[in-house]
């Protein structure tokens, strides 16, 4: 019996949420100790990655929001957490007295560097019985389809995307 293409797409959403699912209750569970959750974790990499945010520029609170998908209220949750835990400032913005801007600091620096070495652990395991040539398939077909998915036009309105 055959798998229509249709099935096919279904199980691989699936089997993908389920992927997704495991790293993360991983990660989790392996960044607990060090008293990070995976929205801090993404939060501290999104500031990391931000144009500026070497030196003492930083982003904004809604700029790091958008780059969360998330609601500003959510997003000055996530920095309330990460400041009082010392792994970010916030600064005003020279250009806007009204914005926020979050710039990493020394200790939220120290943190990235653990916060890689545990999602390079996790995904080494995870992947370790697929061989590298099926990896490196696995991910160019990923970013096919996500590249594909990012360059089709909006849905209609009501539409799920």
């Amino acid at each position: 019996m055959t798998t229509s293409p249709v099935d096919t797409a279904a199980e691989l959403a699936d089997t993908l949420t389920r992927a997704m699912k495991r790293i993360r209750r991983r990660t989790m569970t392996r960044l607990e100790p060090f008293g990070i959750t995976p929205a801090q974790a993404r939060a501290l990499r999104v500031l990391a990655h931000a144009p500026g945010c070497e030196g003492r520029e930083a982003m904004r609170l809604s700029e790091l929001a958008d780059h969360l998908h998330i609601a500003p209220r959510s997003a000055t949750t996530v920095v309330d957490a990460l400041e009082e835990a010392g792994l970010v400032e916030r600064t005003p913005d020279p250009a806007d007295r009204r914005a926020v801007r979050v710039v990493l600091t020394t200790d939220g620096r120290a943190a990235l560097e653990r916060i890689h070495q545990v999602r390079h652990e996790v995904a080494q395991e995870y992947f370790a019985p697929i061989s590298p040539s099926d990896q490196d398939a696995l991910l160019k077909a990923l970013r096919s389809a996500e590249a594909a998915y990012e360059s089709a036009p909006p849905p209609p309105r009501g539409a799920a995307r």
